[in-house]
Protein backbone atom coordinates (compact mmCIF):
# COMPACT_ATOMS: atom_id res chain seq x y z
CA UNK A 1 0.00 0.00 0.00
CA UNK A 2 1.88 3.09 -1.18
CA UNK A 3 1.42 6.60 0.12
CA UNK A 4 -0.12 7.66 -3.19
CA UNK A 5 -2.63 4.83 -3.05
CA UNK A 6 -3.65 5.88 0.45
CA UNK A 7 -4.06 9.46 -0.63
CA UNK A 8 -6.22 8.48 -3.62
CA UNK A 9 -8.41 6.29 -1.43
CA UNK A 10 -8.77 9.09 1.13
CA UNK A 11 -9.58 11.53 -1.65
CA UNK A 12 -12.32 9.30 -3.06
CA UNK A 13 -13.74 8.85 0.42
CA UNK A 14 -13.80 12.59 1.07
CA UNK A 15 -15.34 13.30 -2.34
CA UNK A 16 -18.07 10.75 -1.71
CA UNK A 17 -18.84 12.29 1.68
CA UNK A 18 -18.79 15.79 0.21
CA UNK A 19 -21.12 14.77 -2.62
CA UNK A 20 -23.59 13.24 -0.18
CA UNK A 21 -23.38 16.35 2.00
CA UNK A 22 -24.03 18.58 -1.04
CA UNK A 23 -27.02 16.44 -2.03
CA UNK A 24 -28.54 16.71 1.43
CA UNK A 25 -27.94 20.46 1.49
CA UNK A 26 -29.70 20.78 -1.87
CA UNK A 27 -32.63 18.70 -0.61
CA UNK A 28 -32.87 20.85 2.52
CA UNK A 29 -33.05 24.02 0.40
CA UNK A 30 -35.46 22.74 -2.27
CA UNK A 31 -37.38 20.31 -0.06
CA UNK A 32 -37.40 17.95 -3.05
CA UNK A 33 -36.26 14.34 -3.01
CA UNK A 34 -34.39 14.84 -6.29
CA UNK A 35 -33.60 17.71 -8.64
CA UNK A 36 -32.53 15.62 -11.66
CA UNK A 37 -34.06 12.52 -13.16
CA UNK A 38 -30.70 10.75 -13.01
CA UNK A 39 -30.80 10.88 -9.22
CA UNK A 40 -33.97 8.73 -9.10
CA UNK A 41 -35.15 7.51 -12.53
CA UNK A 42 -38.06 5.54 -11.10
CA UNK A 43 -39.22 8.43 -8.93
CA UNK A 44 -38.86 10.87 -11.84
CA UNK A 45 -41.03 8.63 -14.04
CA UNK A 46 -43.70 8.45 -11.33
CA UNK A 47 -43.54 12.22 -10.84
CA UNK A 48 -44.01 12.86 -14.58
CA UNK A 49 -46.99 10.49 -14.70
CA UNK A 50 -48.64 12.13 -11.69
CA UNK A 51 -48.02 15.64 -13.01
CA UNK A 52 -49.60 14.67 -16.33
CA UNK A 53 -52.66 13.46 -14.44
CA UNK A 54 -52.73 16.72 -12.49
CA UNK A 55 -52.64 18.78 -15.68
CA UNK A 56 -55.51 16.77 -17.17
CA UNK A 57 -57.48 17.13 -13.95
CA UNK A 58 -56.85 20.89 -13.91
CA UNK A 59 -58.19 21.11 -17.47
CA UNK A 60 -61.31 19.20 -16.44
CA UNK A 61 -61.73 21.66 -13.57
CA UNK A 62 -61.55 24.61 -15.97
CA UNK A 63 -64.06 22.90 -18.27
CA UNK A 64 -66.39 22.35 -15.34
CA UNK A 65 -66.17 26.01 -14.30
CA UNK A 66 -66.99 27.05 -17.85
CA UNK A 67 -69.83 24.53 -18.09
CA UNK A 68 -71.30 25.74 -14.82
CA UNK A 69 -71.32 29.25 -16.22
CA UNK A 70 -73.27 28.06 -19.26
CA UNK A 71 -75.88 26.01 -17.40
CA UNK A 72 -76.30 28.63 -14.66
CA UNK A 73 -77.01 31.21 -17.35
CA UNK A 74 -79.46 28.82 -18.98
CA UNK A 75 -81.20 28.06 -15.70
CA UNK A 76 -81.83 31.71 -14.86
CA UNK A 77 -82.86 32.49 -18.45
CA UNK A 78 -85.33 29.61 -18.70
CA UNK A 79 -86.79 30.58 -15.33
CA UNK A 80 -87.39 34.08 -16.69
CA UNK A 81 -88.83 32.64 -19.94
CA UNK A 82 -91.25 30.44 -18.01
CA UNK A 83 -92.39 33.37 -15.84
CA UNK A 84 -92.88 35.49 -18.98
CA UNK A 85 -95.01 32.83 -20.64
CA UNK A 86 -97.12 32.56 -17.49
CA UNK A 87 -97.82 36.27 -17.82
CA UNK A 88 -98.69 35.79 -21.49
CA UNK A 89 -101.17 33.08 -20.51
CA UNK A 90 -102.74 35.25 -17.80
CA UNK A 91 -103.15 38.12 -20.28
CA UNK A 92 -104.64 35.75 -22.84
CA UNK A 93 -107.20 34.49 -20.34
CA UNK A 94 -107.96 38.08 -19.40
CA UNK A 95 -108.26 39.17 -23.01
CA UNK A 96 -110.54 36.25 -23.89
CA UNK A 97 -113.32 37.84 -21.84
CA UNK A 98 -114.66 39.83 -24.79
CA UNK A 99 -117.84 40.94 -23.15
CA UNK A 100 -116.24 42.58 -20.10
CA UNK A 101 -113.33 44.37 -21.78
CA UNK A 102 -113.38 47.72 -23.49
CA UNK A 103 -111.37 48.43 -26.60
CA UNK A 104 -108.99 50.51 -24.47
CA UNK A 105 -108.41 47.61 -22.09
CA UNK A 106 -107.81 45.25 -25.00
CA UNK A 107 -105.30 47.66 -26.51
CA UNK A 108 -103.51 47.88 -23.16
CA UNK A 109 -103.24 44.09 -23.05
CA UNK A 110 -102.05 44.00 -26.65
CA UNK A 111 -99.36 46.61 -25.91
CA UNK A 112 -98.14 44.57 -22.95
CA UNK A 113 -98.06 41.46 -25.11
CA UNK A 114 -95.92 43.33 -27.64
CA UNK A 115 -93.50 44.18 -24.87
CA UNK A 116 -93.44 40.59 -23.65
CA UNK A 117 -92.68 39.38 -27.20
CA UNK A 118 -89.69 41.72 -27.35
CA UNK A 119 -88.53 40.56 -23.92
CA UNK A 120 -88.85 36.93 -24.97
CA UNK A 121 -86.76 37.59 -28.08
CA UNK A 122 -84.12 39.22 -25.89
CA UNK A 123 -84.08 36.22 -23.55
CA UNK A 124 -83.80 33.86 -26.52
CA UNK A 125 -80.66 35.76 -27.56
CA UNK A 126 -79.00 35.49 -24.14
CA UNK A 127 -75.21 35.11 -24.36
CA UNK A 128 -72.48 33.72 -22.15
CA UNK A 129 -68.95 35.00 -22.78
CA UNK A 130 -70.05 36.38 -26.13
CA UNK A 131 -71.76 33.20 -27.37
CA UNK A 132 -75.46 32.52 -27.63
CA UNK A 133 -76.62 29.82 -25.21
CA UNK A 134 -79.49 28.79 -27.52
CA UNK A 135 -77.72 28.63 -30.91
CA UNK A 136 -75.58 25.51 -30.50
CA UNK A 137 -72.07 25.84 -31.86
CA UNK A 138 -73.03 28.76 -34.11
CA UNK A 139 -70.78 31.81 -33.90
CA UNK A 140 -73.69 34.15 -34.63
CA UNK A 141 -74.21 36.77 -31.95
CA UNK A 142 -77.96 36.14 -31.76
CA UNK A 143 -79.85 32.85 -31.86
CA UNK A 144 -82.96 34.45 -33.41
CA UNK A 145 -83.35 37.23 -35.93
CA UNK A 146 -86.08 39.89 -35.68
CA UNK A 147 -88.12 37.84 -38.16
CA UNK A 148 -87.96 34.91 -35.69
CA UNK A 149 -85.69 32.80 -37.91
CA UNK A 150 -83.12 30.61 -36.16
CA UNK A 151 -79.43 31.34 -36.83
CA UNK A 152 -77.98 28.16 -35.34
CA UNK A 153 -77.34 24.79 -36.91
CA UNK A 154 -80.12 22.34 -35.95
CA UNK A 155 -78.76 19.45 -33.91
CA UNK A 156 -75.42 21.12 -33.09
CA UNK A 157 -74.37 21.20 -29.45
CA UNK A 158 -71.79 22.77 -27.16
CA UNK A 159 -70.12 20.11 -25.02
CA UNK A 160 -67.52 20.21 -22.27
CA UNK A 161 -65.27 17.32 -21.21
CA UNK A 162 -65.63 17.04 -17.45
CA UNK A 163 -63.76 13.77 -16.90
CA UNK A 164 -61.44 11.31 -18.66
CA UNK A 165 -64.40 9.53 -20.28
CA UNK A 166 -67.34 11.90 -19.85
CA UNK A 167 -68.69 14.98 -21.60
CA UNK A 168 -71.81 17.02 -20.94
CA UNK A 169 -73.88 19.37 -23.05
CA UNK A 170 -73.89 22.91 -21.70
CA UNK A 171 -76.08 24.76 -24.22
CA UNK A 172 -79.80 24.49 -24.90
CA UNK A 173 -81.81 23.70 -28.03
CA UNK A 174 -83.30 27.04 -29.05
CA UNK A 175 -85.58 25.40 -31.60
CA UNK A 176 -87.03 23.08 -28.98
CA UNK A 177 -87.63 25.93 -26.54
CA UNK A 178 -88.88 28.72 -28.82
CA UNK A 179 -89.53 27.22 -32.25
CA UNK A 180 -88.89 29.46 -35.25
CA UNK A 181 -90.72 31.55 -37.79
CA UNK A 182 -94.49 31.38 -37.85
CA UNK A 183 -94.57 28.47 -35.39
CA UNK A 184 -92.38 30.17 -32.80
CA UNK A 185 -93.41 31.42 -29.37
CA UNK A 186 -92.65 34.96 -30.57
CA UNK A 187 -95.08 34.63 -33.47
CA UNK A 188 -97.66 33.14 -31.09
CA UNK A 189 -97.54 36.19 -28.82
CA UNK A 190 -97.56 38.51 -31.81
CA UNK A 191 -100.61 36.70 -33.19
CA UNK A 192 -102.47 36.94 -29.87
CA UNK A 193 -101.90 40.70 -29.78
CA UNK A 194 -103.08 41.03 -33.39
CA UNK A 195 -106.22 38.94 -32.74
CA UNK A 196 -107.00 40.99 -29.67
CA UNK A 197 -106.81 44.21 -31.68
CA UNK A 198 -108.85 42.65 -34.48
CA UNK A 199 -111.66 41.48 -32.21
CA UNK A 200 -110.94 37.75 -32.65
CA UNK A 201 -111.47 35.49 -29.66
CA UNK A 202 -107.99 34.65 -28.33
CA UNK A 203 -109.17 31.89 -26.01
CA UNK A 204 -108.30 29.36 -28.67
CA UNK A 205 -104.65 30.33 -28.30
CA UNK A 206 -104.42 28.88 -24.80
CA UNK A 207 -103.65 25.38 -26.07
CA UNK A 208 -100.67 26.66 -28.07
CA UNK A 209 -99.44 28.61 -25.05
CA UNK A 210 -99.62 25.51 -22.88
CA UNK A 211 -97.69 23.51 -25.46
CA UNK A 212 -95.01 26.18 -25.56
CA UNK A 213 -94.76 26.23 -21.77
CA UNK A 214 -94.48 22.43 -21.70
CA UNK A 215 -91.55 22.62 -24.14
CA UNK A 216 -89.88 25.24 -21.94
CA UNK A 217 -90.34 23.15 -18.79
CA UNK A 218 -89.03 20.03 -20.52
CA UNK A 219 -85.85 21.81 -21.61
CA UNK A 220 -85.48 23.43 -18.20
CA UNK A 221 -85.66 20.00 -16.58
CA UNK A 222 -82.97 18.70 -18.95
CA UNK A 223 -80.72 21.64 -18.10
CA UNK A 224 -81.25 20.94 -14.41
CA UNK A 225 -80.20 17.33 -14.88
CA UNK A 226 -77.02 18.37 -16.70
CA UNK A 227 -76.33 20.90 -13.97
CA UNK A 228 -76.46 18.10 -11.39
CA UNK A 229 -74.05 16.00 -13.50
CA UNK A 230 -71.56 18.87 -13.64
CA UNK A 231 -71.82 19.44 -9.89
CA UNK A 232 -71.03 15.78 -9.21
CA UNK A 233 -68.09 15.99 -11.62
CA UNK A 234 -66.84 19.06 -9.74
CA UNK A 235 -66.79 17.08 -6.48
CA UNK A 236 -64.92 14.23 -8.19
CA UNK A 237 -62.34 16.62 -9.62
CA UNK A 238 -61.77 18.19 -6.20
CA UNK A 239 -61.22 14.74 -4.68
CA UNK A 240 -58.76 13.87 -7.45
CA UNK A 241 -56.92 17.17 -6.92
CA UNK A 242 -56.27 16.26 -3.29
CA UNK A 243 -55.34 12.67 -4.17
CA UNK A 244 -52.94 13.61 -6.98
CA UNK A 245 -51.22 16.23 -4.85
CA UNK A 246 -50.73 13.69 -2.06
CA UNK A 247 -49.24 11.23 -4.57
CA UNK A 248 -46.94 13.91 -6.01
CA UNK A 249 -45.78 14.98 -2.57
CA UNK A 250 -45.09 11.36 -1.65
CA UNK A 251 -42.78 11.00 -4.64
CA UNK A 252 -41.14 14.43 -4.91
CA UNK A 253 -41.26 16.08 -1.51
CA UNK A 254 -39.28 15.21 1.61
CA UNK A 255 -39.94 15.62 5.29
CA UNK A 256 -37.90 18.62 6.37
CA UNK A 257 -37.29 17.34 9.90
CA UNK A 258 -35.85 14.07 8.59
CA UNK A 259 -33.61 15.75 6.04
CA UNK A 260 -32.23 18.13 8.67
CA UNK A 261 -31.30 15.21 10.90
CA UNK A 262 -29.68 13.43 7.94
CA UNK A 263 -27.81 16.61 7.04
CA UNK A 264 -26.42 17.06 10.55
CA UNK A 265 -25.38 13.41 10.66
CA UNK A 266 -23.63 13.74 7.29
CA UNK A 267 -21.83 16.90 8.42
CA UNK A 268 -20.51 15.02 11.44
CA UNK A 269 -19.47 12.12 9.19
CA UNK A 270 -17.67 14.49 6.82
CA UNK A 271 -15.84 16.27 9.62
CA UNK A 272 -14.83 12.92 11.09
CA UNK A 273 -13.56 11.78 7.70
CA UNK A 274 -11.47 14.93 7.42
CA UNK A 275 -10.00 14.36 10.86
CA UNK A 276 -9.19 10.72 10.22
CA UNK A 277 -7.59 11.51 6.87
CA UNK A 278 -5.46 14.24 8.40
CA UNK A 279 -4.14 11.86 11.05
CA UNK A 280 -3.55 8.96 8.70
CA UNK A 281 -1.79 10.89 5.95
CA UNK A 282 0.86 12.62 8.09
CA UNK A 283 3.53 14.37 5.98
CA UNK A 284 7.01 12.78 6.06
CA UNK A 285 10.50 14.23 5.48
CA UNK A 286 10.37 12.94 1.88
CA UNK A 287 7.25 15.02 1.28
CA UNK A 288 9.21 18.15 2.09
CA UNK A 289 12.24 17.11 0.02
CA UNK A 290 10.21 16.57 -3.19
Amino acid sequence: MTQQTSMLAAQRNLQSNAAQLAKLQDQAMTRKAFSRASEDPSGAADALRIRAQQRANDQHSRNIDNGLGWVTTLDSTLTAVNDLMKRVRDLTVQGANDGSLSSTAKEAIAVELDGLKDQLLGLANTQYLGRSVFAGNSSAGAAFNPDFSFTGTPGSTVDRRIGPDSTVRVDSDGLAVFGQGATSAFALIEGIAADLRGGTNIGTRLTAIDQSMNAIRTEHSAVGSRHAVIMRAEEAVMDKTVSFEAQRAGVEDIEISRIILDLKAQEITYQAALGVTARVLQPTLMDFLR
